[in-house]
C-alpha cells in the first residue's frame, strides 16, 4: 500500500500504475522465490541429514540390548536313567553369563545336585556394553545434528569451526563403529559356543559322570547376529557420510563462508 501512495494517481498516470503494479509483483515474485529456496535448501538439508543413521543405530541397540535367552540341558540320574529332567539356565544383556545359575524344576534338587551353584562360563558383559553405548550416544548424536542442519541452517553454513567438529565426530563415529561391532561380534561367537553344545563338557556334574547330560536347546540368536549387521552397516553408512560432510568444511572449499554469502542471497529488484 505503501507504494501507491508515494506514487502518482494511477487514474491520472496509468503508466504510473502500471509500472507501480509490476513493481509490487515483481516484489512479491521475489519474497516467493526466496522463501521457496529457503524451504527448498532446508528440504534437501533434512534429506542430506537422513544418512545420519539415526534408525540404523536404533536397530543397533535395540536388537541387542534387549536380547533375553536361555539354554536347556536334559539330565539324568544313575539310579533312574529313564527319568530326564531339564535344567535352565537363563541369559541376557549384558551377557554376564559367569552370573547365569542353572535352575530345575520347581526348585528341587535333581540327582542330589545343587544345580544353582553351577553357572554359564564367561564374562562378556564389557563388549556388549561398549556397543550398546555408542549406539546410544550415536543417536543422540543425529538427533542433535538434525536440529542443527534444519532449525540452523545459516548458522552451520556461515561457521567454520561447526563443520569441521562435524567431519572430526564423523571420521570418529566410523573408527568407534568398526571397533565396537569387531568387539561384539567377537564376544557374540564366544557366547553361543558357551551357551551351545559344548556346555555339557564344561558342568562339573555331567563331568564326573554323576549324572547322565544331554544337550537340549538354545535360544536363536538371530536377534543379536541383526545387532551385528547393523554395527557394520552403521559403519559404511558413516564412513560415506564422511565425504558429504568433508564438502562442507574449509578443507574442501576454503571459500565456504564468502560462497555461501554471495549465492544465498537474491539480488533486489531494480527501481521502478
Amino acid at each position: 500500500m505503501s507504494s501507491f501512495q508515494l506514487n502518482l494517481n494511477p487514474l491520472k498516470e496509468p503508466l504510473g500504475f502500471i509500472k507501480v503494479l509490476e513493481w509490487n509483483l515483481r516484489k512479491h515474485h521475489y519474497i516467493s522465490l526466496s522463501i521457496f529456496m529457503t524451504r527448498k535448501t532446508n528440504l534437501q538439508l533434512l534429506f542430506e541429514t537422513s544418512k545420519y543413521p539415526q534408525i540404523a543405530s536404533i536397530f543397533a541397540f535395540a536388537t541387542c540390548g534387549g536380547f533375553k535367552g536361555k539354554t536347556e540341558i536334559q539330565v539324568a540320574c544313575l539310579t533312574n536313567k529313564s527319568d530326564n529332567k531339564t535344567i535352565t539356565a537363563t541369559f541376557g544383556y549384558p551377557f554376564r553369563l559367569n552370573e547365569a545359575s542353572f535352575q530345575t524344576p520347581q526348585g528341587v534338587n535333581v540327582c542330589d545336585v545343587d544345580w544353582k551353584s553351577h553357572v554359564l562360563i564367561g564374562d562378556y558383559s564389557s563388549a556388549a556394553e561398549f556397543y550398546v553405548t555408542f549406539a546410544v550416544f550415536v543417536f543422540l548424536y543425529c538427533i542433535a545434528a538434525l536440529l542443527l542442519y534444519v532449525g540452523y541452517t545459516n548458522l552451520y553454513r556461515d561457521s567454520r569451526k561447526l563443520p569441521m567438529i562435524d567431519f572430526v565426530v564423523t571420521l570418529v563415529a566410523t573408527f568407534l563403529w568398526l571397533v565396537s561391532t569387531s568387539a561384539w561380534a567377537k564376544a557374540l561367537t564366544d557366547i553361543k559356543t558357551a551357551t551351545g553344545r559344548n556346555i555339557v563338557q564344561e558342568l562339573l556334574p555331567c563331568i564326573q559322570h554323576r549324572v547322565i547330560c544331554h544337550f537340549g536347546s538354545v535360544t536363536s540368536m538371530g536377534s543379536l547376529n541383526v545387532s551385528v549387521i547393523f554395527g557394520f552397516l552403521n559403519m559404511i553408512l558413516w564412513g560415506g557420510n564422511a565425504w558429504f560432510v568433508y564438502k562442507e568444511t574449509s578443507l574442501h572449499s576454503p571459500s565456504n563462508t564468502s560462497t555461501s554469502h554471495s549465492q544465498g542471497g537474491i539480488p533486489p529488484p531494480t527501481g521502478i
